[in-house]
């Protein structure tokens, strides 16, 4: 399935806005060392998850790629389960809009891997990997469903993190569903503005 940049949905004025201070939020200074050791400090350097099912239809695939788009345009890292369908369209997203997407993949080696990936790591650890996911995020955002999804969401939920949700098919207390694209946005760049790293 071939995604393209007219996947992107329409923005909200907030959404726009939220992640033009995202944005800013992220990006480094230029100048002597000591600036921009103090800029990290203040930046997101864990990547946001975007998860969701490898045979996700093309409206979930779509919205995972506009998400991921907008994400890294914000100077955010994606990180995904590394395979196809949703996690294949993210991935493609982050990097056709000049961005990264981790796949952290379930076999042993990366033949399984989706070609969008910017570093793909094999962890031989089967459906576990969902864990790493889930760990390794600073928030977490659903797009579809499957049990591998709600295993993540649930995982992310039990240690404190953000998670949101689009189109899903099981609400988890605690997850906070969007209607739109721009609607996740808002609510993601906004979680991102206010947690420190």
């Amino acid at each position: 399935m071939q995604l393209h940049a007219g996947a992107n949905a329409a923005l909200s004025a907030q959404a726009i806005e939220l992640l033009a201070a995202l944005a800013q939020k992220q990006r480094l200074p230029v100048g002597g060392a000591e600036q921009g050791a103090a800029a990290l400090l203040h930046r997101h350097q864990q990547p946001v998850a975007i998860i969701g099912p490898g045979d996700g239809s093309l409206q979930e695939c779509e919205a995972a790629y506009a998400i991921a788009a907008c994400l890294v345009k914000a100077g955010m890292t994606i990180v995904c389960g590394g395979r196809g369908g949703v996690m294949q369209a993210a991935s493609q997203g982050a990097t056709q809009a000049g961005g990264i997407a981790i796949g952290l993949l379930p076999e042993e080696d990366c033949r399984g891997a989706n070609p969008y990936l910017t570093v793909a790591i094999p962890t031989g650890m089967g459906e576990m990997r969902n864990a790493l996911i889930a760990r390794s995020a600073v928030c977490l955002v659903a797009v579809g469903g499957g049990m591998g999804t709600v295993s993540e969401m649930a995982m992310g939920l039990k240690w404190g993190k953000s998670v949101f949700t689009l189109h899903a098919e099981v609400q988890l207390p605690g997850a906070k569903a969007a209607d739109s694209i721009s609607e996740l946005l808002e609510w993601v760049a906004a979680e991102l503005l206010k947690n420190e790293p």
